[in-house]
């Protein structure tokens, strides 16, 4: 199974160093699961960043710029598609008309396939069941709850979801796998993470 990380400073009170220095001790701890391949997702003057490569955690380097405050991170334990493949590693873009998104999976759904016939969903060259979580909230048309939600009670497996849109608005979706949140409310900011 691959893991979830994350930050949100909501505050923004956190400097760059703290912050960089916070993801970089998340993902070297949910490293202990998953060494495949390392990835992170923020936003950044009005653009959606992803960036992830097949390495571990510990040589993945976190360099978030100045300004940002929502950060979502994923460890990936390689089930399905190649790590060496970079589209399937996490986190995964989405759009909805004028939204962009992102998402990263722990866990293995069971049913993608059929969720890909009863749906008609497009193929891809992403070789993930992961990524069938994005394409369900694409059909929709619109990223909000209500797509989110339809996407989550589609899936037949072990997951937690992390989505990111381009708002800074972090959604976290706790199926069946463990999720932990921290809430540092005096330095206004929280984190979490999903092995």
């Amino acid at each position: 199974m691959c893991c979830l990380y994350g930050i949100l400073d909501y505050k923004q009170k956190l400097t760059n160093h703290q912050l960089n220095h916070l993801l970089r001790k998340l993902s070297i701890a949910c490293e202990k699961r998953c060494t495949d391949a390392t990835g992170i997702s923020y936003n950044r003057n009005g653009h959606m960043e992803i960036h992830k490569k097949p390495l571990p955690a510990h040589s993945f380097h976190h360099n978030i710029p100045y300004g940002v405050n929502a950060v979502m991170g994923h460890t990936r334990m390689t089930t399905q598609g190649s790590e060496k493949i970079n589209r399937n590693n996490h986190p995964f873009r989405g759009h909805c008309k004028e939204m962009n998104f992102s998402l990263a999976h722990n866990g293995v759904l069971y049913n993608e396939m059929k969720l890909r016939r009863e749906f008609r969903l497009p193929n891809t060259t992403i070789e993930t069941d992961s990524y069938v979580a994005v394409q369900m909230i694409e059909r929709t048309g619109a990223f909000d709850l209500q797509a989110i939600q339809q996407m989550a009670e589609q899936m037949e497996g072990s997951f937690c979801f992390t989505l990111l849109d381009g708002q800074d608005n972090l959604y976290l979706v706790k199926g069946n796998n463990p999720l932990v949140i921290y809430h540092f409310e005096k330095l206004g900011f929280y984190i979490y993470a999903s092995t």
